[in-house]
């Protein structure tokens, strides 16, 4: 058993930077809202940068979104935006940031219609990408058809996480709860 092709042909700084992420978190089933919140906004804040600049501000990130509590951003204001914009430890792109704020609000009437974000996931599963993708984009700000992709691989939803050879493909699969197997 071997690591996946990426990052098997990453240099070795840029390695190290996804080493956790690539074992312990991408293509594992994640079971908190705010987590989940957290994927969707860093896969937000991705497109058109490297996975590694995503990584390398994850802690900057987590602090400026008060570790992504969907509660608290869903209530910022204009001053927390103006804060975000202005904090060299995230990625200060205004759709970016006005997509984190506009989709926690969204997530907050999702918990109350389907009891959790996680359970509307749960519900919608399984679809294609692109029944995915529609249904992203009908609901939330900012998601494409790549930021859908990685989002749903990187939660265990959509397969291609890992080569079916790399080490993690196994704990990936013990991992996900049966009827997410099939």
């Amino acid at each position: 058993m071997s690591y996946c092709t990426a990052i098997l042909n990453m240099k070795p700084a840029d390695e190290a930077v996804h080493k956790h992420y690539h074992d312990k978190l991408y293509g594992f089933p994640i079971a908190d809202d705010n987590e989940l919140f957290c994927r969707l906004i860093l896969e937000i804040n991705q497109a058109g940068l490297s996975w590694t600049t995503i990584l390398k501000k994850e802690v900057g990130f987590r602090k400026a979104y008060h570790n992504f509590d969907i509660k608290k951003v869903a209530s910022y204001k204009e001053r927390d935006f103006t804060r975000l914009m202005n904090d060299p430890e995230i990625i200060r792109n205004r759709l970016k940031i006005n997509a984190a704020i506009e989709n926690a609000k969204t997530i907050l009437i999702i918990q109350k219609q389907y009891g959790s974000f996680l359970d509307w996931l749960n519900h919608h599963h399984p679809l294609t990408k692109a029944e995915w993708v529609s249904l992203f984009k009908k609901t939330f700000k900012f998601t494409g058809g790549e930021i859908v992709n990685e989002f749903l691989m990187s939660t265990g939803y959509l397969p291609g996480a890992h080569d079916e050879d790399c080490r993690v493909f196994r704990k990936i699969l013990k991992s996900k709860p049966k009827w997410m197997r099939d």
